[in-house]
């Protein structure tokens, strides 16, 4: 693999997953602190759970696999747009967070594979307390996708390292 340090955080919504990965980035030994890239800033709308991991694969892991530059473009959701791009420094360590970042294929190109699971009540008291209102009307409809991805997928059987986010 490579010593850049390229680690996958995933997780059902309301797990965790962004808290965890600020203390792993926060808590980083050494002068060179990961990059940290979200797909909460990737998903092409409501709808977007596996376009993100797909975006992720192809712009940012397959590149960095074959010594290319990287980058991830952002998706305005007040516009409903596709918004600028960023770049991807090759030399810094890197994590990446969120539902659906954990495919098969992405996992195969990454050092570290992470899997945080709560209990659905944890999760969606959490999910719904963090995003409020915005949230509530699609919620089922995300976890419905959150569903397909993981029984297409079984992204806890390509993790290093299951943690228990209650």
């Amino acid at each position: 693999m490579s010593p850049r340090n390229i680690i996958l955080l995933d997780g059902p919504s309301g797990a965790g997953k962004s808290t965890l990965a600020d203390r792993i980035v926060g808590g980083w030994p050494g002068a060179v602190v990961p990059q940290l890239v979200r797909l909460d800033d990737i998903y092409p709308g409501w709808d977007g759970l596996r376009d993100a991991g797909v975006h992720v694969q192809r712009f940012v892991l397959e590149p960095l696999a074959a010594g290319q530059g990287a980058r991830w473009q952002r998706f305005d959701w007040n516009a409903a747009a596709p918004a600028e791009w960023h770049d991807v420094d090759p030399e810094r360590p890197l994590l990446i967070e969120g539902c659906g970042v954990l495919t098969r294929r992405n996992a195969a190109l990454a050092d570290v594979r992470i899997w945080l699971d709560a209990p659905d009540v944890v999760r969606k008291r959490r999910a719904l307390d963090r995003d409020g209102e915005t949230y509530i009307p699609h919620w089922d409809r995300w976890q419905r996708q959150w569903e397909t991805f993981v029984e297409e997928e079984d992204p806890t059987s390509s993790a290093d390292l299951v943690l228990d986010g209650s």
